[in-house]
Formats: structure tokens, sequence, C-alpha cells
């Protein structure tokens, strides 16, 4: 997959102005709930795994810290490990009288580096052609089916005006091939959409279920990872940090070539002991605004000007198994959109960010091309609106912050 074909996928669709798949019965579920804080600032840590022990089943806190982790009866887990970049792992027992909602607090890792972790690696690039070397030895050799959750929002300055979520499968091809035939499919959705006039610029995310697809930079070299595209970028080592225990060395990235589509800078994460990919961070290179317009816009209305401000993306990846996996994904776009003529631009920002809590590799089938959600079409016009608070069963999500609680009653009463 090349680059271009890439930037296409965040494709975004301003216009003026559901079908699901599968579903499936309510199973027993016995659930953890808890919150998660710096144990030295006390603040609420955003983005942290949380694993049932021995299984592949997890979820990850919203915003706030909070996590709710759902497992199906009967439970045979014992333990629940929660795991965040640059701490360390907090391991706690369960059982059925557990009190819920408790609070856990994460201890920062500190250490010192040695000589031979400062200097063995000089030329950072070298680094990390050996993780892309190593890609086939570190992740799975076998089609995976995974499980995740799905969810996007739309701020229209501050006001939420879109939320949309879905339960989704994806179908995965072993780390060896190319992506050409992995694929997604929404098993449960729903959405709520403002009925307000001065809501009618309608902002659409094209494809969003596909972010598994897509934006696992391991499986896509051709996005910032293929030793062709390597030469694009000029690379220094940062500081080693820790991720589920295990150092890692941390190596930023930043453009040093001109293209005709837009380069990225960020930092990638890589396992000191293994060398596979553990953590990407990176942003588009924001210095020409027309080549990011061209990549991420999809169409708009004549007489609409729109200015991108910020393309940012997390994708992260776990140990399983002894091989490593797709984790966590999280893309945020902002963005002005104004009318010729008009004084004032209007603020607008997506973000649409996906967990994967559950990966099959036995007695799994390739998701049907008829299935699969298309490149094409936005998950808000394919899925129901919002209803019940069990619409999820024992499906595993990410927990809703406070202020997404908030603007979904205030999205209800709207639409009254």
């Amino acid at each position: 997959m090349t680059t271009k074909r890439f930037t296409a996928f965040i494709a975004i669709l301003l216009l003026l102005s559901g079908s699901i798949a599968i579903a499936q019965e309510t199973e027993s579920f016995f659930s953890i709930s808890g919150l998660v804080k710096d144990a030295r600032s006390r603040k609420s840590i955003g983005g942290v795994n949380i694993s049932a022990r021995g299984t592949n089943v997890g979820t990850v806190t919203n915003e706030d810290g909070e996590f709710v982790l759902k497992l199906v009866e009967p439970v045979k887990v014992r333990e629940v490990e929660i795991s965040c970049v640059g701490y360390i792992n907090v391991k706690f027992s369960i059982s059925k009288d557990m009190e819920q909602n408790q609070t856990f607090f994460m201890t920062p890792q500190s250490f010192l580096l040695s000589e031979i972790e400062i200097f063995s690696w000089k030329n950072p690039r070298d680094l990390v052609e050996l993780a892309i070397e190593k890609v086939e030895q570190n992740y799975s050799t076998r089609p995976n089916l995974l499980t995740g959750f799905y969810r996007e929002t739309i701020q229209k300055r501050r006001n939420y005006i879109h939320i949309s979520e879905a339960v989704i499968q994806v179908y995965k091809t072993p780390y060896r091939q190319n992506a050409d035939f992995d694929r997604s499919q929404v098993l449960k959705g729903r959405t709520l959409v403002s009925p307000k006039k001065n809501d009618t610029l309608d902002v659409k995310f094209l494809g969003g279920p596909n972010m598994p697809v897509y934006i696992d930079i391991v499986k896509n070299p051709d996005v910032i990872l293929s030793k062709e595209i390597l030469r694009y970028y000029s690379y220094k080592m940062g500081e080693t940090t820790t991720i589920n225990d295990r150092l890692q060395f941390v190596v930023y990235f930043e453009p040093q070539a001109i293209m005709d589509f837009p380069l990225y800078r960020g930092v990638l994460y890589i396992d000191q002991e293994t060398f596979a990919f553990t953590r990407a961070e990176f942003s588009m290179d924001m210095s020409d605004r027309f080549k990011v317009t061209a990549a991420i816009l999809k169409a708009k209305p004549a007489g609409l000007r729109f200015t991108p401000e910020d393309v940012v993306y997390v994708v992260t990846y776990k140990q399983l198994n002894n091989k490593t996996s797709l984790n966590y994904i999280r893309n945020e776009v902002r963005f002005k959109c104004d009318w010729r003529r008009r004084l004032f631009a209007t603020n607008y920002i997506i973000v649409n960010e996906t967990v994967i809590t559950d990966n099959e590799e036995e007695n799994i089938s390739r998701i049907a091309a008829r299935d699969a959600f298309s490149m094409r079409k936005s998950l808000s016009s394919e899925v129901a609106a919002y209803y019940d608070e069990d619409f999820w069963g024992s499906y595993n999500i990410i927990e809703p912050t406070e202020s997404l609680e908030n603007a979904v009653g205030r999205l209800k009463r709207l639409q009254r």
C-alpha cells in the first residue's frame, strides 16, 4: 500500500444538508470497573491497557482514566494487569465479591541509561531497519480474527454534533503478507447526530471502522516503515522508557525530503529484547497545508474554505502468546471551515479510536467481501440510532468520558 493510499484513507466529507451485519445473543458477564491514576501527581491516566492475564481479552481507559472490563461467565480469569508506557505494571486479583470502581495508582518507572544503551545504536535508522527485518519473527504468522470497539466523535467548537460507535471484527492475514485481503465488518453500531439547523454542515469520516486494516503501520510499512520510505526521514535516539515493564528504545523521526504528498514526524518505541515495534506516535507534517488538504478532504461544497490544523495518530501493540499484536489506534483531525466573505472560521475536531478487545487464531473464517465495511461509506450512515444502555451486552468498550456522556444527553434532548 502506498503512502498516497494511506493518506486517502482518512478522507473526510463535508456535505450540506444502517445496516448491521451480525447480531449477538446476550451473554452473562462479570464486570470489573475502576479508575487509574498517577501515584505521584494523582492525575487520571488515559489510554492505559487493561488485560485479563492469560487471555486475549482487554480494553483501555478513557481520557478520564476510567475503565470497565467485561469477562464472560463462567469467569476463569484470576488476575488483571494494568500497563502503560513509562509506568510499572499493576496486577490485582479478582473475585465475585470484589469492590467495584476502585482506584489503582501507577508508579512512574525511573532508571539510568547504561553506556551500552547510549552508544550501541549510533545510527538509529539501523535500529529501525533491524526492527523491520524482525517483523515476521515478532508478529503473527497465522491469520487472526480481531474483535474491537470503534468510536468516532465530531465536535463543532466545544459542542459534540456527532457520535458513532460500533463493535467490529477485523480479519488479518499473516504479517508477512500485505493487507490486500484484510477486512473489517460492523457487528453492532449506533449513532447520534445533532438536529440543530446551524449544524447543517455535516462532517463525515469515510471508512472509519477500517482503521485497524489501514493504520496498522507494521502490517502496512509503506506508511512510515518501508525501507524505501526511511530515506525520506532523519532519525535520532531518545531516552529509554518502559512499556509493560519491558525496556524500550525510543526513536524520533522527522521529514528530510520534500514529496508531492505529506510526510510525518513522530516517535517509535522498539522493544529492547525482541526489537518489535510496540508503539508509534506521529502526525502529518503541516508545512504545506495544500498537500494535507488534498490528502484528507474527499469533497466539500462550493464556496467553503477548509483549513487543516493537525492530523495526529497513536498506534500501540501488545505481547500475546509470545507474539506482538495490534492493540489500540487513535486518530485526531483538527480543522477550520468558513464560507467566503465571512469574518470568522468554525473549529472542528474529529476523534476516532479503536481498541482490540479480543483476538482469535483458531477456527476462524475470512470476512466475505459482501460483508466488509466499505471505504466509501461512513459509519453514521450505516448504523441505527442510540437506544438502551445495554446495547453492547458482554462486548468490551471504551468507557465514555464525562464530557461525552453529557453530550449524549444533550443530543438526545435535542432530538425530542
